[in-house]
C-alpha cells in the first residue's frame, strides 16, 4: 500500500479540501474556517477562552491572536463571568451572530449537495469508520 492509498490521506485530503472551500465561501464575509468554528463554538451563555481552546485544540496563543481580530471586528465581545470575576468569557455580537448564519448556512449547503451524491449506506459506512478512526486514536492517546 502506498501513503497516498491509507485511510489518513485521504481524510486529511479531504478536510483540506473542506478548508479551501470554506475560506473560499466565507472571504467574501471575513469568515474563514477557523472563524466559523468559532461562531459555532460559542454558545448563548457564552464560553471562556481556555474552554474554546481545548474545544478547537489550538494554542492559546494563536487563539488569543484570533480572538483579539474577531474583537475588533465587532464579532466578539468579552465579559467577567457573574459567577466567578476571575472568569472571562466571550459572547457574540449582532455581527457575529449574522456571521455564524451566514457559516452555518455554507455547512449545511453543502452538506445537502454531498448527501445527493451520497447513500444512506454509504452514509453509514462512512460514519462508523470515522468512528472507529476516532475510537482509535483515542484509545492510543488514553495509554500514554
Amino acid at each position: 500500500m502506498q501513503l497516498n492509498e491509507t485511510i489518513e490521506f485521504y481524510t486529511k485530503a479531504s478536510s483540506m479540501a473542506l478548508k479551501r472551500m470554506y475560506n473560499y465561501v466565507g472571504s467574501d464575509y471575513g469568515i474563514t474556517q477557523t472563524i466559523g468554528f468559532v461562531l459555532v463554538y460559542i454558545a448563548k451563555e457564552g464560553i471562556s477562552p481556555g474552554k474554546l481552546s481545548e474545544k478547537l485544540e489550538m494554542k492559546k496563543s494563536s487563539l488569543t491572536r484570533l480572538l483579539n481580530k474577531m474583537e475588533e471586528e465587532g464579532c466578539i465581545y468579552k465579559k467577567n463571568d457573574s459567577d466567578d470575576k476571575r472568569i472571562t468569557k466571550l459572547f457574540l455580537t449582532e455581527k457575529g451572530l449574522e456571521r455564524r448564519r451566514i457559516a452555518k448556512e455554507a455547512v449545511l449547503g453543502f452538506n445537502e449537495r454531498i448527501m445527493t451524491s451520497v447513500s444512506d449506506t454509504e452514509l453509514d459506512a462512512f460514519i462508523k469508520v470515522s468512528k472507529i478512526i476516532t475510537s482509535e486514536v483515542d484509545s492510543i492517546i488514553e495509554k500514554k
